[in-house]
């Protein structure tokens, strides 16, 4: 497994992937690396010749405030992660690689409608942010296929709605949730709750199946199905961010007729926000 750290550099080895008639696959990361990101690893590997796992720790996507200075950068643990899944490159560059005018003078890519809401609208420009690197990796890299998270659903749908707007030639792959045996969802801000916080957080998952178990016996009332798991969050000393039963596909409040829902949830835990989801099928 090679480390690079320059689009030039990047470039050049990829071109001899391509001549020798390579599939290439892309797992966008921002690193410290856990299972969750091991198993997308997994995943490209099994619809790609070569995998490039990007290491970028996107300052576009963080809201004033936000843990973008504080959050972890361990490259060396994640290149020994990356090396024992079978990982081919890694791509890690610095800021001024990705933005060599600086943030403010440039060019962002913005999705609309899918965008908003949920996670959109608790943490403005966010998407914009996601959208824009996305959209410089899949250029840098040229991937035939890219694998990201359900665990970020949001997120998967915008790639998605990104891809099939501008027509680019890459097989956008979601691949499944990894768990704790709690059922917490695994995510590099878990790393953020104390002791104490860590033991309650699975709160989140388990009030999700409640009302997907709610869903599945016939319960359209989704109002009251929203209110009760966030009180239930509430009590477990969560505060809530959002709770809403959706379209799977659109990400819309759901309506009755719906057969395809999912819950979308993000709650604070102490100053942690973690987010999760659960999709129904009625």
């Amino acid at each position: 497994m090679r480390t690079v750290h320059t689009l030039k550099e990047l470039r050049a080895i990829l071109q001899g992937y391509r001549q020798q008639g390579k599939r290439i696959g892309l797992v966008p990361t921002m690193g410290n690396l856990h299972e969750g990101h091991i198993s997308l690893v997994r995943r490209a590997l099994e619809a790609s010749d070569v995998v490039v796992t990007s290491i970028f720790v996107n300052p576009m996507q963080f809201g004033a405030g936000e843990d973008l200075d504080t959050y972890p950068r361990t490259l060396q643990d994640d290149q020994e992660k990356l090396e024992a899944a079978g990982n081919t490159l890694v791509f890690a560059p610095a800021p001024d690689e990705i933005y060599p005018e600086g943030l403010a003078r440039h060019t962002k890519v913005v999705v609309p409608e899918v965008s908003d809401g949920h996670c959109g609208a608790s943490r403005p420009g966010h998407f914009e942010g996601v959208a824009t690197v996305v959209t410089m990796l899949f250029n840098i890299v040229q991937p035939d296929v890219a694998v990201f998270g359900e665990k970020d659903f949001q997120q998967l749908a915008v790639i998605r709605k990104l891809v099939k707007d501008l027509v680019m030639p890459v097989d956008v792959i979601g691949a499944p949730t990894v768990r704790e045996e709690d059922g917490l969802a695994k995510s590099s801000r878990n790393g953020y709750l104390s002791a104490e916080e860590r033991n309650r957080a699975s709160a989140i998952y388990q009030s999700m199946q409640t009302t997907a178990s709610a869903l599945t016996g016939g319960q359209t009332d989704y109002a009251a199905l929203e209110q009760a798991a966030s009180n239930t969050l509430k009590n477990a000393g969560f505060r809530p961010d959002y709770y809403t039963i959706v379209n799977s596909l659109t990400l819309k409040p759901a309506s009755p007729e719906d057969r395809e829902l999912t819950i979308l949830a993000a709650a604070y835990l102490g100053t942690t926000r973690l987010i999760d989801n659960l999709s129904v099928t009625r």
